[in-house]
């Protein structure tokens, strides 16, 4: 995908990483294009799988789901398939926002998102520390969030 990108794809890419409810018709005026290649364009990048899909951003505060804790996790054994099992489990744990495999001195990252302390608690001791092959876990209950987002920086930057 990356040799068919162009400078319109990606403000495509940005414009509706700001907003992914633009109509076409804004879209294309926002990148100067008619409608009809701005849609073309847009169908292209979602076939290819740049484009997965369209969501809308929630308030966590406003659904009382505002407490965040990071879980260092490290496994008892690495093998493929330990991984695969731990990554598969993992995934089904709603509350965990993110799960990342880590080069150092622990195995896994995860973002875990709760209504409070005593959610976590219930998470952590239920559904992470029973994920297959948790040897260990070191928590870190965020205080304040300065920067989240999602938006992959396109201007210029190379694919």
């Amino acid at each position: 995908m990356s040799r068919d990108f162009d400078g319109i794809d990606r403000r495509i890419l940005d414009e509706l990483q700001a907003d992914g409810r633009l109509s076409i018709v804004e879209l294309a005026s926002r990148v100067n294009l008619t409608k009809t290649p701005c849609s073309e364009r847009v169908r292209r990048l979602e076939r290819a799988g740049v484009i997965q899909g369209y969501r809308a951003i929630i308030d966590p505060a406003h659904v009382d789901m505002n407490h965040v804790t990071i879980v260092h996790v490290s496994l008892s054994r690495t093998s493929a398939n330990s991984l695969r099992e731990f990554d598969a489990a993992a995934r089904e744990i709603a509350e965990v926002q993110t799960c990342l495999m880590i080069a150092g001195p622990f195995d896994y990252m995860l973002k875990v998102r709760t209504r409070d302390m005593a959610h976590f608690r219930d998470i952590h001791g239920d559904r992470i520390s029973q994920l297959p092959h948790v040897m260990q876990t070191h928590s870190f209950a965020v205080m304040e969030t300065v920067k989240e987002t999602a938006t992959i920086p396109m201007a210029g930057g190379a694919v």
